[in-house]
């Protein structure tokens, strides 16, 4: 049997070619499969059991419609990811699906279906306003009861993840970061080349270049988009996820607390986005003096960096920092 591929073709020297994303639909859709199929989904069994009982069930009967156990979703239940895309930013968009968009994924969920749930997509084809707000009211209703409580934990994985992925590109290139994504995803003559099992294309990406979305929920394989108005993109598993990623919080504070301390713990677990010095002293309670002492610490250490931006110093993780805290999840 011939093997098929989905190729996206690039620039091969052009590092603009690749940027990174993170997609909350992604991660809602793969929940919503992990509770249809546990036994495919083991790393997600912890925070399954945490929250199985509190997804509302007709909302998540809704998803599951259009999610299904396997196969296509609808793309727009996707939308382009980004660095700083929001859950509640994701959810909006779902009500402003345009009605050409709308009709085309729909109307593959249809033919992917029969029986009962063949005509409830169709009756959603029938009245494209009211299905839209359902579909985001459903969304948003899943999203608070299941991913919500674990959003940060969950989040600091995909960001260290792409911390990681970032400068292995600065170190090997764009080929050598590609090689370490998936034992389906390979780096061939300019190409970024993912196995698939039903069909093949290739697609042109220079010029509007590809977004790499790492997924803690999707961590059964890759999964792309490749057809306008999205972009193309790669999800793929991130790295680092255990069995134990849905852990409290407060377990993690620990845990990097025992190493670093409670109070350089507490810093570095805030600084995934940039804060001033006094920001960091007020948040976590300390003086001036001492909130500068810790961050010089962790700046030592290759954990943060501090930069400047007019009369502030700005701190977030580094790379490294990232790393060490996905470590720890």
């Amino acid at each position: 049997m011939d093997r098929k591929f989905v190729d996206f073709q690039l620039a091969p020297d052009d590092l603009t070619a690749i940027r990174f994303g993170i997609s909350p639909g992604h991660e809602l859709c793969h929940a919503v499969r992990a509770m249809l199929r546990p036994d495919e989904y083991p790393l997600q069994w912890g925070w399954m059991r945490a929250t199985r009982g509190a997804i509302p069930r007709d909302d998540f009967d809704m998803l599951a419609l259009l999610i299904r156990d396997e196969g296509y979703f609808p793309d727009f239940l996707t939308t382009t990811p980004t660095w700083e895309l929001t859950p509640a930013a994701e959810a909006e968009r779902l009500r402003d699906i345009d009605d050409e968009r709308f009709e085309v994924d729909m109307t593959k969920v249809l033919v992917r279906t029969d029986g009962a749930r063949r005509d409830a997509v169709q009756r959603m084809l029938d009245q494209p306003d009211r299905a839209r707000a359902m579909i985001a009211d459903a969304w948003l209703s899943v999203w608070n009861a299941g991913i919500a409580p674990v959003w940060t934990q969950l989040e600091r994985l995909l960001r260290a993840d792409i911390a990681v992925r970032s400068r292995r590109i600065a170190e090997s290139g764009i080929g050598g970061m590609i090689q370490t994504l998936h034992d389906r995803v390979e780096w061939s003559d300019g190409a970024v080349r993912v196995t698939m099992r039903i069909w093949s294309e290739l697609v042109d990406c220079r010029g509007s270049g590809l977004v790499l979305v790492p997924s803690v929920m999707g961590a059964t394989g890759c999964f792309v988009l490749t057809e306008p108005p999205a972009q193309p993109t790669l999800f793929y598993p991130a790295q680092g996820v255990t069995a134990t990623w849905a852990r409290d919080p407060t377990d993690v504070s620990s845990a990097l607390g025992a190493l670093l301390g409670p109070a350089r713990a507490r810093i570095l677990l805030d600084a995934h986005e940039p804060r001033t010095t006094s920001q960091v002293a007020r948040d976590c309670a300390l003086a001036l003096s001492t909130a500068s002492h810790h961050l010089t610490v962790l700046r030592d250490a290759g954990l943060v960096a501090s930069t400047r931006d007019g009369v502030r110093m700005l701190h977030r993780r580094t790379p490294l920092g990232e790393a060490m805290v996905g470590a720890v999840l």
